[in-house]
């Protein structure tokens, strides 16, 4: 009988092709939309949280917020004896300042770090290398300049090894001893227009460091970043006010990002969804269409011994197969959709398999309600007036 009912139901469709199509125009749509709207966020989602990854989530930043001078390079040490989890602490302070080359000047933010800032960032050298220890030990004049820095100051190449003068107070020489690699798509941060030189040297040479301005903490393999910070917060409560430092970590951070695309990504497939009720009330139309025209050969078949179930399976059948045919050609449309604008996005595309399962088991279900109400009203005919209908 179902087989039946099914053969009935692709009879009844490609006879009548433009009635077919547009009756299933609403469900194309809006399992099309919601497919395309949610592997799109998913890959939005994918896309900011790699990104961030390649900074590593492994790392937690402590800002103070004021003058504490608590806050000194020196207290970077005491995060290692007091917080479990704890591979490495940089540390950086940083100015405005001026550098020129000959005539070549520019404004800059100018970052004193220690040796192991490098080795946490996410940043890598394009020429040269990074300074040492020994470096900011000795308070050597050297300096790393952010990519756009050393292309402005240094029009025709060769920046490594050359010199720069950096002015805040008094003009002092620094040889550049390495050139950062364009950073200026990545999510953690461009360092394009920024300079870097050995903490020493920036608080002996050019300004005077009473506290610092972050401390970035890497975190051991095998622990979370965010139980890292929980325990330096409540370290940091025995030695400062709350008021004094800002602790958040990049976990935190991908977390948060994960959990606001996730929010936005469901709000418009709900909002996209509409469209599939709008497509069910199509199909409930076309259906109460099609019972009135074969209002006579339902009599017929009353008349022969079909039941009211038999009837009503038979146009619940019909409305069913039209739903799950337009779901399916929806996905394929979503996918399509989604391929096109990712790839035109530039992003890596991922598909969300629970919103494809989802988009088609919702358009049987509306296929199912909104061909309730034709379907019933089909098998509830009288089988003479349908006989006598003309």
């Amino acid at each position: 009988m179902f087989l039946e009912n099914l053969k009935l139901a692709f009879n009844s469709m490609f006879t009548n092709k433009m009635r077919t199509f547009l009756s299933l125009l609403g469900i194309v749509i809006g399992v099309g939309s919601v497919v395309t709207i949610m592997n799109l966020g998913e890959s939005v989602k994918r896309s900011i949280t790699d990104s961030m990854n390649i900074g590593g989530v492994d790392e937690v930043s402590v800002m103070p917020t004021g003058s504490n001078t608590v806050f000194s390079e020196e207290f970077a040490y005491t995060f290692q004896d007091n917080v479990l989890g704890i591979e490495s602490v940089s540390t950086y302070v940083n100015t405005s300042a001026t550098l020129r080359n000959g005539q070549e000047t520019k404004n800059a933010q100018v970052y004193g770090v220690t040796s192991n800032y490098f080795d946490s960032s996410s940043v890598d050298i394009l020429y040269g290398e990074f300074f040492t220890r020994e470096n900011n030990l000795q308070r050597d004049q050297v300096v790393v300049l952010g990519y756009d820095l050393a292309q402005d100051l240094f029009p025709g190449g060769n920046a490594v090894g050359s010199y720069v003068s950096i002015f805040r107070n008094q003009a002092k020489q620094y040889r550049v001893v390495g050139v950062l690699d364009d950073t200026s798509g990545s999510v953690s941060g461009n360092t394009n227009n920024y300079a870097f030189i050995p903490f020493n040297t920036f608080d002996q040479r050019l300004k005077s460091v009473r506290a610092v301005s972050q401390y970035t903490i890497k975190v051991k393999e095998g622990y979370n970043a965010t139980d890292v910070a929980t325990e330096i917060k409540s370290y940091l409560s025995t030695v400062a006010s709350s008021s004094d430092y800002y602790v958040s970590s990049a976990q935190e951070l991908v977390n948060m990002t994960e959990s606001v695309t996730g929010y936005l990504t469901t709000f418009l497939a709900a909002i996209a969804a509409i469209s599939l009720l709008v497509g069910g009330i199509g199909i409930m139309n076309i259906m109460l269409v099609t019972v009135v025209e074969r209002t006579r050969e339902i009599g017929i078949r009353k008349a022969l011994g079909a039941t009211p179930k038999t009837i009503r399976s038979q146009f619940l059948v019909e409305a069913t197969v039209l739903s799950i045919f337009g779901g399916v050609i929806g996905i394929l449309f979503g996918v399509l959709v989604s391929y096109v604008v990712a790839s035109a996005a530039g992003w890596t595309l991922y598909f969300s398999i629970g919103a494809i399962v989802l988009s088609l088991a919702f358009s049987s279900a509306v296929g199912i309600f909104f061909g309730w109400y034709p379907a019933a009203k089909a098998a509830s005919l009288d089988p003479i007036e349908a006989l006598a209908y003309e």
